[in-house]
């Protein structure tokens, strides 16, 4: 019988962000981005993972019945003093497993890298503001210590929309509700929550994961009803999440919603995490405040990638920071290498990355000889 307790402690001691349970191998815990076998006599088998999969079920009827009529469940547990995510699928229709291990307590905001103009453009009385990134690029930390920044220096009245709820927040100057979408939980869809939250007096909406039209068309009317909107979404850059946006409608709706998005949407920050030169995740920023430039932009027939890209590098004073200039810095600071820097961009954009660095160079230099 597998010890998924003894599994889980030794995750959480090594500081592993995530476990990966599959048949016919032995545990696999990821630490700082490297996969490291788990030290026990043998592989998973076939009766290990259905073991595992009912620790985790616990007998919930409706738990149960999603996956087997879905073949997918996504729930939270709780272990000591730590939360997990976790996701259960199949492979060789073999349950597996794969769980993030969440930190109870959150990071400081001003220990995140996340720039400050995100953390204030909160204040906004509403809107839309979009935290985007891939897969493991810490969407969800950033989300969560924003949502605890407004409830310590702002009275409001937060809800939040998740699959499954992560951090557990307690209401402190602001009011907090926290709602998990599923089958059997709070909420069946993230469109249905959004769409009931206009009935709840909420000041702001917080949406866990925009994945489909129907949920961007709900979290556009919420904006346009006068609430401030935070919600997520899977791309990889400012530009590509205007293109994502756009394309959740159908052609002929186009151009409407264009016009919905540039005067809604006032902030997207794009992130990334990198291994620095001391072993720990460093955050990569691309942040894009939305100006009468950007709307203009947007509002176009055609979206033009590098006419986006070219307007955030230009309005760098109103705390827009574009992604060549954040790994720049990182590298000017000796935070990453070359290799990393240059691994980051496209080809094309080599040029552009060691004028860049040059800039800052000079620049530090300067700084450098005024302070000695």
């Amino acid at each position: 019988m597998i010890d998924i307790d003894q599994i889980l402690d030794t995750a959480k001691k090594k500081d592993a962000s995530d476990v990966h349970l599959i048949c016919g191998l032995k545990p696999m815990l990821r630490i700082r981005r490297d996969l490291i076998e788990y030290d026990c006599p043998r592989p998973l088998t076939e009766d290990d993972m259905y073991e595992i999969y009912d620790y985790f079920v616990r007998g919930n009827v409706d738990k149960d019945r999603v996956f087997k009529e879905t073949k997918k469940l996504d729930s939270s547990f709780e272990f000591e003093d730590i939360r997990l995510r976790v996701n259960i699928s199949l492979a060789n229709e073999i349950p597996i497993l794969t769980m993030r291990l969440i930190k109870n307590e959150l990071p400081k905001y001003e220990d995140l890298g996340v720039p400050d103009i995100v953390r204030r453009m909160t204040y906004q009385p509403q809107g839309l503001i979009l935290v985007t990134g891939k897969t493991n690029s810490g969407k969800t930390t950033t989300l969560n210590a924003l949502i605890n920044e407004i409830n310590e220096n702002q009275n409001k009245k937060i809800l939040t929309l998740e699959n499954p709820v992560e951090y557990k927040h307690t209401s402190k100057k602001s009011v907090i509700v926290q709602k998990e979408i599923g089958a059997g939980r709070d909420c069946l869809s993230y469109s249905d929550g959004v769409k009931n939250s206009l009935r709840e007096d909420c000041d702001i909406l917080v949406i866990g994961e925009i994945r489909d039209r129907e949920t961007m068309e709900a979290a556009i009317e919420t904006a346009e009803a006068g609430h401030l909107v935070i919600g997520t979404l899977h791309t990889k850059s400012c530009a590509e999440t205007i293109d994502r946006m756009v394309n959740f409608y159908e052609i002929r709706d186009q151009q409407t919603v264009k016009y919905l998005i540039s005067s809604l949407l006032k902030l997207v920050i794009s992130q990334r995490l990198l291994p620095s030169k001391s072993g720990d995740l460093v955050l990569v920023p691309e942040v894009m405040v939305v100006d009468n430039i950007v709307s203009g932009i947007i509002r176009k027939e055609k979206i033009s990638v590098s006419e986006i890209e070219d307007a955030i590098q230009s309005n760098l004073e109103k705390g827009s920071i574009g992604l060549i200039n954040s790994i720049a810095e990182l590298f000017v600071n000796d935070v990453i290498t070359l290799e990393q820097a240059k691994a980051q961009i496209e080809e094309k954009n080599i040029e552009t990355l060691n004028r860049t660095i040059m800039q800052l160079k000079i620049k530090k230099d300067k700084e450098n000889r005024v302070t000695q």
